[in-house]
């Protein structure tokens, strides 16, 4: 008899999630068979992360804009043309989609050449290590991955490649997926759990701060692995780095793993 891959949703654990979210999905650990779908929703996450970056990202750097602003002065002083006044920036929104593609696009093939091209040997062989995937109406909507740090201090379990199907947002497939990282570092024995985004989207920030994390830090100007690094892409794609952390050990009894 084919498992049931719908659970009914206790609203006592909806941390803040809509009512009308009638099922949650269920979380397995990734199968071989899963590997073309789950590297589809990872593709398709991040070039949503095109757009964040070029448009909406901009407004959370006065640097660039100054700069984009002084080209446009210097351009209008040098060539005397008013219509420079609407081109130029119309070009460098061009150029910040165009650069924020070709990064991302870098930045997917180091990934698919690493650990996304080899699920299994990634992440389910190493010991600290897990990839998984959820299931709603059964079909893979999501997925996420833990990669446990030295323990010898405490340690930490890294919390990466979560992303969900765009079509199934909003049904708590992130949270779930977030809660089973914090259980399995809670059950392994770690002292905590980190992230790292460069996600300008509000939704993505709500997320983990409803799971219990906090930003620890934010580096901007960072240096996206599959960059090149250009004069060009320094000036027409910048990002920040949020790091956040959550305390395994204040979380164990708290109501986020219940």
């Amino acid at each position: 008899m084919e498992k049931k891959t719908l659970k009914k949703y206790d609203k006592k654990q909806s941390n803040g999630l809509k009512e009308q979210n009638e099922y949650i999905p269920l979380v397995r650990k990734f199968e071989p068979d899963d590997n073309l779908v789950v590297q589809q929703i990872f593709y398709e996450g991040l070039m949503e992360m095109v757009p964040d970056t070029a448009f909406r990202g901009l407004r959370h750097h006065p640097e660039s804009l100054w700069l984009y602003a002084a080209m446009t002065v210097i351009s209008l002083v040098i060539t005397k043309c008013w219509w420079v006044i609407g081109v130029l920036p119309a070009s460098v929104m061009c150029l910040r989609y165009f650069y924020s593609r070709c990064v991302i696009h870098g930045y997917l093939r180091r990934a698919m050449n690493t650990d996304m091209g080899n699920i299994e040997k990634f992440y389910m062989k190493p010991p600290g290590s897990c990839f998984w995937v959820a299931v709603l109406e059964g079909k893979v909507v999501g997925t996420v991955a833990a990669v446990g740090q030295q323990k010898e201090s405490g340690g930490a379990v890294v919390l990466q490649r979560i992303s969900v199907d765009q079509r199934y947002r909003k049904c708590g497939v992130g949270v779930v997926l977030g809660r089973k990282v914090l259980e399995f570092a809670a059950h392994y024995g770690y002292s905590s759990v980190i992230l790292g985004t460069t996600a300008y989207a509000p939704a993505a920030h709500r997320l983990y701060q409803r799971l219990g994390f906090c930003c620890v830090g934010v580096t901007n100007g960072y240096a996206t692995p599959g960059g090149r690094q250009s004069l060009l892409e320094q000036i027409f794609y910048r990002v920040r780095h949020h790091h956040y952390r959550i305390d395994v050990q204040n979380i164990s009894n708290g109501h986020q793993l219940q």
